[in-house]
């Protein structure tokens, strides 16, 4: 890559879509969840807080940074459920990973495509962890632009190939189908919700609207399943009725921005749950009983964006899927930034 001091690394859609596909989405997916079990482990070096929120009326915009000492990473993405009525994506991002001992930009990334590619591959690293042993039926309710993102990384990493598909919109059950089409799943298209967990061994729920939900009440959850909720992801919005949380072993990313953002922030502040990488680093158990109802209360972190920032500047060099941003001002002397534009003005006049 250009090691120009004012030269960016900058990834488009078009390449960011080219990098996926040269790797491939089940290898990406893999050697990504990769990247977040070894930033997971190495949990405690991280600078962590809760997103900083903008909320509106419309939807909510968000920071999500996050450093590790050495490097430095943040996403700014949006949640707007309505968008899709006027044919734009409820979720847009981009991020930025940076040298902590500079300050200076390493990469800018589009992130709509990566978050997504993220998402599913957490969702099914904490799957490893939880699930019940030789799962292989997973019910989707939610098939919008996240459902066959976490149908391919629940085959790569667990060897899920059943897939119970439902949407409130058969359209979209349609296009999720249509989609995974070829990708080695036995696909069933569901009337309902209940109808979709039937024989599941895993549920994930990943539906959009803003609102508090019961996508899934008590009596549809039998026992030894792994609930993968992933659409609960911002104050006031939830999928899961709250006697579902109360019957489950809940795992969480970092406690403090899920108690605002997830499932739990319907239970007191004081209810027990675990931290998913007290599981990966071995200090704190997961399944550990075949009748136990396991809950990733999913809602993203940056630890998680970080992860997927390393793993895509690392494919640069090899791929050269990138392009060249002229993004930061460098005079020849640091001082004279004043002087760097009087010769760009005497280099346009001559």
């Amino acid at each position: 890559m250009n090691t120009k001091l004012n030269i960016v690394p900058f990834v488009s859609v078009d390449r960011m879509m080219k990098l996926v596909l040269h790797i491939g989405v089940e290898r990406f997916l893999t050697e990504l969840a990769g990247y977040i079990e070894e930033d997971f482990s190495r949990w405690d070096l991280f600078d962590k807080t809760p997103r900083v929120a903008s909320h509106s009326v419309d939807g909510v915009i968000e920071l999500m940074p996050t450093s590790d000492g050495k490097l430095y990473g943040f996403k700014y993405v949006n949640g707007h459920p309505e968008n899709t009525r006027s044919g734009r994506q409820t979720v847009t991002a981009f991020g930025v990973l940076a040298d902590v001992g500079s300050g200076y930009p390493m990469l800018l990334t589009e992130m709509t495509i990566l978050t997504a590619l993220r998402t599913a591959a957490t969702s099914a690293v904490a799957a490893k962890y939880l699930a019940p042993k030789n799962a292989n039926c997973m019910a989707i309710i939610g098939n919008g632009a996240q459902s066959e993102f976490q149908a391919i990384a629940f085959k790569a990493l667990l060897g899920v190939n059943k897939l119970r598909l439902y949407d409130i919109d058969p359209a979209a059950t349609a296009k999720c189908r249509a989609n995974l089409a070829g990708q080695g799943f036995e696909i069933v298209d569901c009337r309902s919700a209940q109808e979709a967990v039937e024989g599941a061994h895993i549920i994930t729920t990943v539906t959009a609207d803003k609102k508090y939900a019961t996508i899934l009440t008590d009596n549809m959850v039998g026992s030894g399943v792994h609930l993968n909720a992933v659409g609960g992801d911002c104050p006031g919005k939830t999928e899961l009725h709250r006697d579902i949380l109360l019957r489950s072993d809940i795992f969480v990313e970092f406690t403090p921005q899920t108690r605002i953002e997830g499932e739990i922030q319907q239970l007191d502040g004081d209810h027990p749950v675990v931290e998913l990488c007290e599981v990966m680093r071995g200090t704190a158990s997961g399944r550990t009983d075949p009748r136990q109802i396991t809950l990733f209360d999913s809602v993203g972190f940056a630890i998680e964006d970080f992860s997927a920032l390393r793993y895509v500047r690392d494919q640069l060099a090899a791929t050269g899927l990138y392009e060249e941003l002229d993004l930061l001002a460098d005079p020849d002397e640091p001082r004279d930034l004043f002087g760097m534009l009087l010769r760009a003005a005497k280099a346009n006049a001559a």
